[in-house]
């Protein structure tokens, strides 16, 4: 079997076209391969010409786009036909053309101290992927992530609700996939979601899902979906969820007596995005500024869930409230009671030493028997009437593995 990997496609015209192997240039222009490798997916002889016409269009088929009276064009290269391979940034068309994968390796920027993605990064990542998508499908106008009819209703895109559910982190240096595409939530929102995982073994480390909804950029208020738009989407959307929820678990507000608390936080110029609102990430980064430092020490957070009200500006003025669903103290004597006594139990005729000898291995007895700790949060503006809500959230964070005091006897599966 005849298989090329490509690693980076260069536009030429559309009578040849050049493959960069591993190993060497080689220049094909009559002969072609069989099968074709993009990103560790393997396309059969048949999309071997569609491969090739997209390389040929690469510079083609993309928009001019003016922006604050600048031509970018040049510099953007936006393309205003769907494409199905991305080859500067390691994306390619899935799910039958409609949903979309990206392959990216985890930089010395991306991780903290234990060498392990930060979730902030894991959050931009989500973003970045998002709009990517968007980018690749040939709708994307000058807005962030808005399409062409959404432009021509001054629409923008805002997040109403977001969940990510955390496995395990990737680390410095690993390869993961990232697969996002989107579905329909009511009549006028969208749901996207997001599955990460290993490129080597396929084991999912991450899954998310958000609901968005559309603003109008003049006025600031919630506006339906157009009929333009909705015909813009609809052939996009996928009839799967990443996170399954029957019934989302309600979040309940916070007031002054919350048990910890960071005031006067003030946006800075470059926490805004394109939409000149405050970015995501950034609110997760203050909910997180009021856990206990002996919990982040200790613990990974397992869980996000955000629930937004409402945006925020330069010139607000924020609290971060934060709450523990149970007392702190109890949770960690019963936690360390719970996993040392059980750990101590363990011998050959009980089920859980079973199971562990029978393939379970300890991490997968660790993984039972831990208990999650979890946080309410509320971000607000501080007004001289009222505090107007901007997300509520909850977390939910698990005891590191570097830090359970397993006992010395301990059996572990290999």
């Amino acid at each position: 079997m005849n298989i090329t990997t490509i690693t980076t496609i260069v536009s030429y015209p559309a009578s040849a076209y050049v493959v960069r192997c591993c190993s060497k240039h080689e220049r094909h222009s009559k002969q072609q391969p069989n099968n074709i490798m993009i990103n560790g997916t393997t396309l059969r002889s048949s999309a071997v010409k569609v491969v090739e016409s997209v390389v040929a269009s690469t510079t083609l088929d993309h928009s001019v786009v003016t922006v604050n009276g600048n031509n970018n064009g040049q510099r953007q290269n936006i393309p205003t036909k769907k494409q199905l391979v991305d080859p500067h940034r390691q994306g390619l068309m899935v799910e039958g053309g409609v949903g979309y994968r990206q392959t990216i390796v985890i930089r010395s920027y991306e991780v903290g101290p234990d060498k392990t993605a930060t979730l902030e990064s894991i959050l931009n990542l989500l973003q970045e992927t998002a709009l990517n998508h968007v980018w690749m499908s040939g709708l994307l106008g000058d807005g962030f992530g808005a399409t062409h009819g959404m432009i021509r209703n001054d629409l923008i895109w805002v997040v109403s609700r977001m969940q990510v559910l955390i496995d395990y982190y990737p680390i410095w240096g690993e390869v993961v996939e990232i697969d996002t595409w989107v579905g329909a939530s009511g009549k006028n929102g969208m749901r996207r979601d997001w599955l990460i995982k290993s490129q080597a073994t396929g084991h999912i480390f991450a899954r998310a899902t958000s609901t968005w909804v559309m603003m109008n950029r003049k006025t600031r208020r919630l506006s339906k979906m157009p009929e333009e738009v909705r015909d813009e989407l609809v052939p996009w959307f996928i009839e799967k969820q990443a996170i399954e929820e029957e019934a989302p678990e309600k979040i309940v507000k916070l007031n002054k007596q919350a048990k910890y608390m960071n005031s006067d936080l003030k946006p800075k110029r470059s926490d805004l995005d394109m939409n000149q609102h405050v970015n995501n990430v950034k609110y997760v980064r203050w909910m997180l500024e009021t856990i206990p430092d002996h919990v982040l020490e200790n613990h990974q957070l397992s869980g996000i869930t955000l629930e937004y009200r409402r945006e925020c500006g330069s010139a607000d003025i924020v609290e971060s409230l934060c709450e523990p669903e149970e007392d702190e103290m109890v949770s960690n004597l019963m936690e360390q009671h719970y996993n040392t006594s059980l750990l101590n139990g363990l011998s050959l005729a009980s089920s859980s030493a079973a199971e562990i000898i029978n393939g379970g291995g300890v991490l997968t007895c660790i993984d039972q028997i831990q208990r999650p700790i979890r946080y309410t949060h509320l971000l607000q503006t501080k007004g001289e009437k009222q505090n107007d809500e901007i997300v509520r959230g909850r977390t939910s964070w698990k005891r590191k593995l570097s830090t359970m005091h397993l006992p010395p006897n301990t059996i572990c599966g290999m």
